[in-house]
């Protein structure tokens, strides 16, 4: 486990450089051409989850949903298992969110997230 929330800290740091330039759609970019690995998942969809917020917690900073769900959807990708970042909009009162699917289930934020925003992107 440890490894893993290594790795997720490493993921947070290297989008972390995206989200500082303000380069979004390069951030997308990386997500959609993370490869997903052609081994069979040999790893657990909750562990990798809870890996990346364990890292979060550690994280020198406040880190943006955006940030947690690319770092995520990239290890999921590695480890074997199809996932999508999907960004959704608000209207009243206007906000953004991004959240990872896998096989059209949300993965780390509550289920329901679907139904409060309007899906603008995946990746």
């Amino acid at each position: 486990m440890l490894l893993l929330v290594l790795k997720a800290y490493a993921k947070l740091i290297r989008f972390d450089f995206y989200l500082a330039r303000g380069n979004f759609a390069a951030l997308r970019d990386r997500v959609r051409r993370c490869p997903v690995r052609r081994t069979a998942a040999s790893s657990n969809i909750a562990l990798i989850a809870s890996a990346v917020d364990m890292a979060c917690i550690w994280y020198w900073k406040e880190v943006l949903c955006l940030q947690r769900s690319a770092a995520t959807a990239c290890l999921l990708k590695e480890a074997g298992i199809s996932a999508q970042m999907i960004i959704g909009v608000q209207q009243l009162p206007f906000k953004a969110h991004a959240w990872v699917e896998v096989a059209g289930r949300v993965v780390n934020d509550k289920p329901y997230v679907r139904e409060m925003y309007a899906v603008l992107d995946h990746g």
